[in-house]
């Protein structure tokens, strides 16, 4: 199955959107602490006139016009049947470049490094490869992330402070299948006894 890899912003959330199990390895090197787990990441595609892409555009300073949509991530514990914690969530805005939609800037409210409002520019690669920079009040961040098919995807992240690399973190998740494609599924395979 040849695949399509998003080329722009709106289509990488398109492509994202749904329920995801995350496997996180993070490597600190100036400490012991080890964030590495196990963990759903939940995205959902926000259209441009949605109040959460324009209350982080009024938050930035930005006029939501410019803003082609965006997507809200909310992470939770693998087996965690809660309704998500919103203090693990971030709202984030596409700010395509008029020239060239594989460019551009997003809008986060809350950023991964420091959990402040932040602003970040992104590229997708020919290839599919989307590289995120951020920087942040005293460190600068980098995420590269990609599709090796459309329901499984790889993500890679460094945070730099001032006196060098401070942590790298590698990510791989697949996509979890839904209540009521995973009944289709059974449902299917019972017909072909």
């Amino acid at each position: 199955m040849q695949l399509n890899p998003p080329m722009n912003m709106m289509d990488f959330f398109r492509k994202s959107e749904g329920t995801w199990f995350s496997v996180r390895t993070v490597h600190h090197f100036d400490s012991v602490e080890d964030e590495s787990g196990e963990s759903n990441l939940i995205i959902q595609v926000l259209e441009p006139n949605a109040p959460q892409v324009i209350e982080v555009c009024k938050l930035q300073n930005v006029d939501p016009a410019l803003a082609s949509g965006g997507a809200s991530f909310m992470w939770q514990g693998n087996i965690d049947d809660r309704e998500p914690n919103s203090d693990y969530a971030a709202i984030l805005v596409d700010i395509p470049n008029p020239e060239n939609n594989r460019y551009g800037k997003f809008l986060r409210n809350r950023g991964y490094v420091e959990g402040i409002p932040v602003i970040g520019v992104y590229q997708f690669a020919d290839d599919g490869i989307l590289t995120i920079n951020t920087e942040y009040e005293r460190n600068q961040g980098q995420e590269r992330s990609w599709f090796l098919t459309d329901d499984f995807r790889v993500r890679v992240m460094t945070v730099k402070m001032m006196n060098g690399v401070n942590q790298m973190a590698y990510c791989s998740e697949r996509r979890c299948v839904s209540q009521s494609k995973l009944e289709e599924m059974i449902e299917r395979n019972l017909g072909k006894r």
